[in-house]
């Protein structure tokens, strides 16, 4: 997630999403598809064949550290409403989305019209930290909104209790702790974007959050907590989709047996009928690393970017969803004034001076972890060997940025806006719900039952992107200036990437969703 900012953060930061307000007899043949699927990666005990890891791998720290796609998208804070698009237009020179907005560009109004709001599902949020306000904050934002309170909100931290709070955080880093407050609020901006915007797509399904007690750990910082908590959900059947706003770079994992070992709660998810979504990331074709001379327990070491093509775990695990963003061009009710464009932002959308930068794209591209896996057998001219992702896409950019309430966060202390690839797969698990209630159970693992709907050639819902690419261009870390504008042209450094085709690519995968075509069609093709 990327809080949106008059002039967003650069250079060394946090892992974020998007610019925001600060610095899912045809249908007997694809079940039957997704378990072949499901025992070739790994749930009757194979891993995924691996590709061999690049030699840029140890450019980046040998520890990793998951942090929220949102941080540094935010644009302002301490808004006392909801901000309109014109206001945000007119204020800041891009336009910003209320819920209504959203509900009307993803055409959910057919399905809300016949009780289709995700009635007796239940959305899983899975967030480090959490947030202290996020019970009143959600309800702030529904009566902004003109939302009705989830049927259920309920937060739980299987993994201990979240002592991290802001009377405690620092704004020196400590190996000993405590966490930084940049990291803590990070983090709570994560939660009420998750959130609250999970439910705008979904508005009678039940939330759960599951909150982390730890950033990091000792040895792959910050994973082993959120892969326990997420087998409890799992083994305790409280969830149906499990959404997360995270990731990180896999070249900064020391191998692929690290990823494999934390593979479990993906199996364990695919084999009980649970489906996980995963944020594509920010970066584009390439991805945030640590610096070499850290050990990348430190957030403020995690710099903006790998030289060479990157994609994030968990993301690019073929257990996972991937979901890329889009740019959304809508009008003040919501009807859109162009056609979605794959996202990809640059420093001059937000008045940054100096050399042209991106400021966020869609994250996507190939793995070099995971080989190509059974589903994306069709699309192997595009993929080649590796897994490809994203495999959908959704709003995400800074130049349409969606509102959200924090009141924990000083910084936001309020309505803000925010964006990125943390704002897409919240809103892509109110549409797997969505399905889940048309099915009448949870559809599961959902890949092999997407690229079959999108491969068969029928209007199903999936809408293609044509225009756009995530081609990245980042200023070196060392030549950031004070106002986030980049010293000189020769400082840039741009990784290729991959272009919208009108079919899948590797940067929105197949596309977005009409999501009253889209529901029942899954329903169908995943049941």
């Amino acid at each position: 997630m990327k809080r949106l900012g008059l002039c967003p953060r650069f250079g060394p930061r946090r892992r974020s999403g998007g610019p925001g307000i600060r610095g899912s007899r045809a249908l007997v043949l694809v079940r039957g598809a997704a378990v072949t699927a499901i025992a070739a990666l790994g749930v009757a005990g194979a891993a995924a064949a691996p590709v061999a890891v690049p030699a840029v791998a140890p450019a980046a720290a040998a520890a990793v550290q998951p942090v929220p796609f949102a941080a540094g998208h935010v644009l302002a804070g301490h808004l006392s409403q909801p901000p309109t698009t014109a206001y945000c237009e007119a204020h800041y020179g891009i336009a910003c989305y209320q819920a209504f907005q959203l509900q009307r560009a993803y055409n959910l109004a057919p399905l809300f019209s016949k009780g289709i709001k995700g009635q007796g599902e239940t959305i899983v949020i899975v967030d480090a930290f959490g947030s202290p306000s996020i019970a009143s904050d959600l309800k702030t934002f529904d009566a902004g909104m003109g939302l009705p309170n989830p049927p259920s909100f309920q937060v739980i931290t299987p993994e201990g209790a979240i002592t991290t709070n802001p009377t405690n955080c620092t704004k020196v880093y400590s190996p000993t702790g405590p966490d930084l407050c940049s990291d803590y609020y990070g983090w709570t901006d994560e939660t009420s974007l998750d959130v609250e915007w999970s439910h705008v797509m979904a508005p009678k399904a039940n939330i759960l959050l599951v909150e982390t007690p730890k950033t990091e750990t000792e040895g792959i910082y910050g994973f082993p907590q959120i892969v326990a908590a997420e087998n409890y959900v799992i083994d305790n059947h409280l969830g149906d989709v499990i959404s997360q706003s995270f990731g990180a770079n896999e070249s900064t994992f020391t191998s692929p047996s690290q990823i494999y070992s934390l593979r479990s709660a993906y199996v364990n998810a695919a084999r009980h009928g649970v489906t996980v979504l995963a944020a594509s990331g920010d970066q584009g074709a390439t991805s945030d690393i640590c610096n070499p001379s850290t050990s990348c327990a430190n957030p403020t070491d995690i710099i903006c970017c790998q030289s060479t093509r990157a994609i994030d775990w968990p993301s690019s695990d073929p257990l996972v969803t991937g979901v890329g963003g889009t740019e959304l061009q809508l009008n003040a009710e919501g009807d859109r004034t162009a056609p979605d464009s794959v996202w990809n932002d640059l420093s001059t959308t937000f008045k940054v001076p100096g050399p042209v930068f991106t400021s966020g794209s869609s994250g996507g591209g190939l793995s070099t972890v995971f080989s190509r896996p059974t589903f994306q057998r069709g699309v192997a001219g595009i993929v080649g060997d590796s897994r490809g992702t994203p495999d959908i896409a959704m709003s995400a950019a800074g130049s349409g940025s969606v509102d959200f309430y924090d009141s924990t966060d000083p910084s936001v202390g309020g309505w803000s806006f925010i964006a990125g690839t943390s704002e897409a797969s919240p809103l892509f698990s109110g549409i797997v719900a969505l399905a889940d209630q048309v099915a009448g159970h949870s559809l599961g693992y959902l890949n092999p039952a997407l690229y079959a709907m999108a491969q068969r050639g029928r209007p199903d819902g999936i809408v293609p992107i044509s225009q756009g690419t995530n081609t990245y261009t980042f200023c070196m870390a060392a030549a950031i200036k004070s106002n986030g504008s980049c010293a000189t042209s020769s400082d840039l450094v741009t990784v290729p990437g991959f272009s919208a085709n009108g079919s899948y690519n590797d940067a929105t995968g197949w596309g977005t969703v009409d999501a009253a075509s889209f529901v029942p069609a899954l329903a169908r093709f995943a049941g």
